[in-house]
């Protein structure tokens, strides 16, 4: 399968998923992790690198965001095992995933939207959305009212290399969460480089049913995924 044919597949995909995630899904009275079925990642991958952005002040927003009250990665069970694979695989040819979000709770997206509506509030411009305006975000899609990660289905990731010993980041273009058209996974200007480690993370997820959303070459969704009617609303921790 050609790259090209390849992310034209994962496209399809990940726009019938938006397609269906369109109706708004049901909030789980679920008060904790356990009861809403989520399983923190290292329970399958004790070695997984997790640097959850939005647990610190490193993000878009410049703040830690309600709702992460540590740096923890839930999943729906189901996408916990598959995200649990995609390591594996990985770290048998000398990668591994660095994660930087997972599941994300109803009331981090409305912070969220919060931040966007705030016009005061520009600390992380200049990285992170430097030719676009925070109207702009919402509008081209960056950011949105309702979020794929609050049904924990969702992760947003990139790559390390451990071929010689310590695994070091490896270079796809953009930092994570940079908000413009470099980010689009087969953005032009790309070095081949750069080019290459998309397309290693995009093929070694999609082995194991994970659909990129063409936007942000870091996201990705389980298909189908186990439960797209219902959303989450407990706490990271």
């Amino acid at each position: 399968m050609t790259s090209r044919t390849c992310i034209s597949l994962v496209l399809a995909i990940a726009l019938a998923g938006s397609t269906h995630a369109a109706e708004p899904p049901r909030i789980s009275p679920a008060t904790d992790a356990a009861s809403a079925g989520l399983l923190e990642i290292r329970a399958l991958a004790p070695q997984i690198d997790l640097d959850i952005r939005y647990a610190s002040r490193n993000n878009f927003t410049g703040a830690r965001v309600p709702g992460y009250d540590a740096p923890s990665c839930y999943l729906l069970a189901p996408v916990a095992k598959a995200l649990a694979a995609v390591e594996g695989d990985l770290r048998a040819e000398g990668y591994a995933l660095r994660l930087y979000d997972c599941y994300r709770p109803v009331h981090s997206v409305q912070a969220f939207m919060a931040w966007v509506n705030d016009p005061r509030e520009r600390s992380r411009k200049v990285l992170q959305y430097p030719d676009l305006d925070k109207p702009q975000l919402l509008a081209d899609g960056y950011i949105a009212e309702r979020s794929g990660h609050s049904r924990g289905a969702t992760v947003d990731l990139g790559l390390l290399d451990c071929r010689r010993g310590a695994c070091v980041v490896m270079d796809m273009g953009t930092d994570f969460d940079f908000f413009g058209v470099r980010a689009h996974t087969d953005a032009a200007g790309l070095t081949a480089a750069q080019r290459d480690n998309r397309q290693r993370l995009l093929q070694a997820m999609a082995r194991r049913g994970f659909a990129n959303y063409p936007q942000e070459w870091w996201h990705y969704t389980l298909q189908p995924e186990p439960d797209a009617d219902t959303a989450f609303d407990v706490p990271v921790r």
